[in-house]
């Protein structure tokens, strides 16, 4: 039986005379003389199966047993030791050994247990690969749409998913981009490997540097171990970078030599280590217009656009919108335990002819309410937000008193402008901040001080 082991043992004598037993029945080995050493091999590269030594003078067996499990659970590890004891044999069970074999060796029970291991990692392998082709149709099939818009974007995705070209995903907030990328990684050659995803917008200058790369110890406040960062832990899968147009200049700089030389630093490292990823990224921005006020780097957004897939916003697909909620509607209904049929005319009616700013996420925030308000079979107006229903029957409502706006504070027409607005955009937080032309971190603080919730103004 053939396959690659990585052999750890600290007796050079006995490591050389596995690698000679095990390379003569077909295996490649790699061998290493210390814990730490494997736990290392095994993030650099894959094996079938590990045969490693219980006791190590740096580090040893059971430690780096918790260490080779921590980043691949799935990989069969055979610890051996000349030191037979119930209780070490059950510590390294309980950590996730394999099996457990008793030195000297008795070659023959060796080679049956790793076959056996082998054996049982290939049927595992197996069985995720069909798991994986089962829940590639499953994610392509979570993207709800019968226009022409998102036949042509699905056909595309399905397209470029086979190729190993990286991918720009663009369209307004809530329309679905993450979802997009899951079809692409799910359809493609990288499936059985991970999906690493990323908000970029979500972290400060420091911690993006070190979720990206990852940190060596000590090299700034709190790294108190060595981590890796998102590029290394999608190793051999796909790497999504949501909102790529938030990452600030200097950044950009270090983005661009991971992407062209395929290979990033850790925070406090000196050590280039080369990553195989494929790289999906996602903006709501221009950056076109980016590029133009020197907002994006040129060379990075060329390096990111090779494949643009533009997702249409929800009022284009208008045709989709009864499909949507009525996925919505049984999800949700299902959820809150409560039986309801469909939607009356007149409710459908208004779902269709509303723009939803907020896209799919607005559509889905208003159904959710509206599910969980309905005491009738059917779905009607009235329990649709009636800031939605106003605008469709020309009746917009701003939480201004009868009078205006006259006689009222600033404060007043402010906590009204940020109410109004985030119902419009569905509670969309990015969206509302764009149209209130504050940043999102303002708005925030807005939120707080005026008391604004989910359910109402205030």
């Amino acid at each position: 039986m053939s396959g690659t082991l990585l052999v750890v043992d600290d007796d050079r004598a006995h490591l050389s005379m596995l690698r000679t037993i095990l390379s003569g029945w077909g295996y490649q080995v790699t061998a290493v003389e210390d814990g730490s050493d494997a736990a290392s091999a095994v993030r650099e590269k894959p094996f079938d199966g590990v045969l490693m030594d219980v006791r190590m003078a740096r580090v040893g067996g059971i430690e780096a047993l918790q260490q080779i499990k921590a980043y691949n659970p799935a990989i069969p590890v055979i610890i051996m030791t000349a030191y037979s004891s119930v209780d070490t044999a059950l510590e390294a069970m309980k950590h996730g050994a394999y099996d457990y074999l008793t030195k000297p060796l008795n070659f023959d029970e060796l080679r049956f247990t790793l076959e056996r291991a082998l054996e049982h990692m290939s049927l595992a392998r197996e069985n995720r690969t069909l798991k994986k082709q089962l829940s590639a149709e499953a994610v392509m099939g979570a993207i709800i749409g019968r226009s022409k818009a998102m036949h042509d974007l699905l056909e595309t995705a399905v397209t470029v998913a086979a190729t190993e070209a990286t991918v720009l995903i663009t369209g307004e907030s809530g329309t679905g981009k993450e979802l997009i990328a899951r079809a692409i990684h799910a359809n493609s050659s990288r499936r059985e490997g991970p999906l690493i995803t990323l908000n970029c917008a979500a972290l400060t200058d420091t911690l993006l540097e070190s979720e990206l790369f990852g940190h060596e110890k000590g090299s700034f406040t709190g790294a108190d171990r060595k981590r890796d960062g998102r590029f290394m832990q999608a190793q051999g899968g796909t790497i999504f970078l949501d909102e790529v147009g938030e990452i600030p200049l200097h950044m950009q700089a270090k983005l661009l030599r991971a992407i062209q030389e395929r290979e990033i630093q850790r925070v406090g490292g000196d050590t280039a280590l080369k990553v195989d990823v494929r790289i999906i990224a996602a903006t709501n921005r221009d950056l076109q217009a980016d590029v133009q006020t020197g907002r994006f780097r040129e060379d990075l957004f060329y390096r990111l656009n090779v494949v643009n897939l533009s997702v249409p916003p929800l009022h284009e697909r208008q045709e989709d919108i009864p499909l949507l909620a009525r996925h919505f509607l049984e999800r949700f209904a299902a959820k809150n335990r409560k039986h309801l049929k469909g939607f009356t005319p007149a409710a459908m009616d208004v779902l269709v002819r509303y723009p939803w700013p907020g896209n799919v996420r607005e559509l889905e925030n208003a159904l959710e309410r509206a599910v969980i308000m309905a005491v009738g079979d059917y779905l009607s107006e009235r329990e649709l937000p009636a800031n939605i229903v106003a605008r469709v029957r020309g009746k917009e409502t701003y939480d201004l008193p009868p009078g205006g706006m006259a006689g009222m504070a600033l404060e007043e027409i402010e906590k009204a402008a940020i109410g109004q607005t985030l119902r419009e955009t569905g509670w969309n937080k990015s969206e509302a901040a764009k149209l209130l032309q504050i940043t999102r971190t303002t708005l925030n603080s807005k939120i707080k001080k005026y008391g604004i919730t989910l359910n109402g103004s205030t």
